[in-house]
C-alpha cells in the first residue's frame, strides 16, 4: 500500500482514479510533456490521463511494482498539482511532472526527497536510477542537487524526438551517507 508522505510544503497523496480528471487539465502542457518518454502519447487524449490512471499506474500500484503520488500544497491540499511515481525496473525507477504555475519553486526537489527516501529506507531498494534528456536542464538540476551522479549516456526517444540522455543514479549507501552529512 502506497502511504501518504509529507514535506515541509507538500502532501503526497497516492494516486487514485478520481484524480484522473485534475491531472487531464494540467497535465497535456507542451512544456510539460516534451521531455517525457515517447510512449506518452501526443496530442494528449482526451482520457489521457484516465487511462493512465486505471490501465498503467492503479495495476502497478495494486500488484507492487510502483508507488504514485499526486502532489498537494499543505496550504490547498485539495489542489493537485503534479505528480511523483517509482517503479520497479532496472533503468527508469523515478518519474514526475509539476503544473507550470508551481515551476521554479523548490516543490519537486522537496518531493524527490520524500520518495527517495521512501524508496531506500521503506522500500529497501539498493539503486535508483533516473534517466533524463541532456536538454532537460530544470529535471537535471533535480537530481544534482540530491546527489545522483551520471553513469552512462545514450540516445532516448521522448514526447519532443530523440536526445542524448544521462542515466543518473543514487545507491543507498550514498543517499544515507548524504543525508547524515558524511
Amino acid at each position: 500500500m502506497t502511504p501518504i508522505l509529507e514535506t515541509a510544503r507538500l502532501i503526497l497523496r497516492p494516486l487514485e482514479l478520481a484524480d484522473a480528471d485534475e491531472i487531464q487539465c494540467l497535465f497535456p502542457q507542451w512544456e510539460i510533456v516534451r521531455y517525457l518518454a515517447s510512449q506518452v502519447p501526443w496530442p494528449y487524449p482526451p482520457d489521457g490521463a484516465y487511462v493512465f490512471c486505471r490501465d498503467v499506474a492503479l495495476p502497478a500500484m495494486n500488484s507492487g511494482n510502483a508507488w504514485h503520488w499526486t502532489l498537494r500544497l499543505k496550504d490547498a491540499p485539495y489542489r493537485l498539482i503534479g505528480a511523483i511515481g517509482l517503479m520497479k525496473g532496472e533503468d527508469v525507477n523515478r518519474g514526475f511532472w509539476l503544473a507550470l504555475p508551481w515551476q521554479g519553486q523548490g516543490l519537486m526537489s522537496e518531493a524527490t526527497e520524500a520518495v527517495t527516501d521512501y524508496w531506500f529506507n521503506t522500500l529497501k531498494f539498493p539503486v535508483l536510477r533516473v534517466p533524463k534528456a541532456v536538454a532537460n536542464t530544470a529535471s537535471r538540476r533535480i537530481s544534482e542537487k540530491s546527489g545522483m551522479r551520471v553513469v552512462a549516456v545514450e540516445e532516448r526517444d521522448y514526447v519532443s524526438g530523440r536526445f542524448p540522455t544521462e542515466i543518473w543514479e543514487i545507491t543507498a549507501d550514498e543517499w544515507n551517507a548524504r543525508k547524515r552529512g558524511c
